[in-house]
């Protein structure tokens, strides 16, 4: 790691050490994703099995996943595996049945009931890459919420091995979450299928899911086309924050660090603390653990972007993690609850030394699906709330009209607006029997 002092930079030096790596051109991007778009939406379940051909290498008869894939890919998984997916997903049902939206109905003032009603999205799509490391924590993460929320079209979409199957563990996973409708596609063209539809692919309202910057274009593509599919977060590398002082084991820090960085080239993890000894021990920690770890190619490339710094108290440190807004944040530090209060900005916080990321990955119940790349200081992490919408409900009876219309002329006037003023003038005076 490269170790900087936070009190020798200046605000600009600050800035840059703080800096997220920069994606691939967007541009370039953004016109393949384009393109990728267009020819899918033109050309459906054709169009996406040849880009199936042209960028996964697997030649696909039909995008669906048959009743004999799903019992196939039950039966390669071992009884461990299956236990800690449903554990997982026992968990993940358990925190997030909790957040369910409730309605509310409430007078207002005599006269004036307002009600908020709880809707499910009516077609949710589901994507799951499957590239260098398949996902099934992510069917879960996103699966499980849909289904509590009550969604009645739930759609995933996932890349085809070379062998032309799902990933098997993908697979068991959607079972669990009782998600049926799953199709081999992946990229920029699952995207697109999902958002206007193919011939076997259901067009969706609304699109879930992590994925390459190509997946991240197209969401964006069709998330902004009042014909295409709203979408989830904003998207980018994986990220952590550690925040620790002289009482946290270097070696506990070192696989927090290493263990988000082999994510993806463009991860970034950063550490920040009070102990300059710490970080010198973490730097060793490091060093040892690569060798032995099995995406150190991965490694090599995103710890260019890793970095160490040096604070002079864990206040400080807070400040600069509230600034950096990290995706995952940690706290080894003593007493790390006491800090809780301090923290605005971060996506998910990991409180002391027995609280690793990964469980918050795969099993604890809380969401791993995070705003990345400074969008924690405005969003939120995925919750059965996304899978919803929340409508209000008005009705004002005469008595309330009466009262409370006056109020409202008011203010459309005020606005310049007379057609709104006189669809409540034209009422009292009905009311009132006065003829307009």
């Amino acid at each position: 790691m490269r170790i900087f002092d936070w009190q020798t930079l200046d605000d600009t030096q600050r800035r840059a050490a703080l800096a997220r790596p920069e994606p691939q051109a967007r541009a370039e991007v953004t016109r393949v994703a384009q393109e990728v778009v267009s020819a899918v939406r033109q050309g459906g379940d054709s169009v996406v099995r040849t880009l199936t051909q042209r960028f996964d290498g697997v030649s696909l008869e039909a995008l669906s996943v048959t009743a004999n894939e799903f019992a196939q890919a039950r039966r390669k998984l071992t009884a461990a595996q299956i236990a800690a997916l449903e554990r997982a997903a026992r968990n993940v049902q358990a925190f997030h049945a909790a957040q369910m939206p409730q309605p509310l109905a409430l007078q207002v003032e005599p006269g004036v009931h307002c009600e908020q009603i709880i809707r499910p999205l009516a077609a949710v799509g589901l994507y799951v890459p499957a590239g260098s490391a398949p996902l099934p924590s992510a069917v879960i993460m996103m699966g499980v919420p849909a289904r509590i929320a009550g969604c009645p079209t739930r759609v995933l979409c996932t890349p085809p091995m070379r062998d032309g199957n799902a990933d098997a563990a993908v697979l068991v996973a959607a079972q669990l979450c009782g998600i049926e409708q799953v199709f081999k596609a992946g990229g920029a063209q699952a995207i697109a299928a999902l958002a206007y539809g193919t011939q076997s692919i259901p067009k969706v309202d609304k699109i879930f899911g992590p994925g390459n910057v190509w997946v991240t274009a197209a969401k964006q593509l069709v998330a902004n086309d009042p014909e295409g599919a709203a979408c989830d977060l904003p998207a980018g590398p994986s990220e952590v924050m550690v925040v620790a002082d002289s009482t946290a084991r270097a070696d506990f820090v070192a696989a927090d660090l290493l263990a988000q960085a082999e994510h993806d080239p463009l991860a970034q993890a950063i550490l920040v603390t009070s102990s300059r000894e710490l970080a010198t021990q973490v730097n060793a920690a490091i060093a040892s653990a690569l060798p032995g770890l099995k995406r150190r190619a991965i490694l090599d490339r995103s710890l260019l972007a890793c970095r160490c710094i040096i604070v002079p108290d864990i206040d400080t440190a807070i400040a600069v993690a509230n600034q950096y807004a990290s995706e995952h944040l940690l706290l080894e530090v003593e007493e790390p609850r006491r800090w809780l209060p301090t923290i605005r900005n971060a996506g998910a916080v990991f409180l002391g030394a027995w609280s690793p990321e990964p469980i918050g990955d795969y099993c604890s119940g809380a969401n791993h699906v995070l705003p990345t790349y400074g969008h924690a200081r405005a969003l939120s992490g995925l919750s059965v709330r996304d899978f919803v919408k929340t409508i209000t409900v008005q009705e004002i009876s005469a008595a309330g009209l009466v009262a409370l219309g006056p109020t409202a002329v008011t203010l459309a006037m005020l606005e310049g607006l007379d057609a709104h003023a006189q669809a409540v003038t034209r009422r009292l005076a009905a009311l009132a029997g006065v003829p307009l």
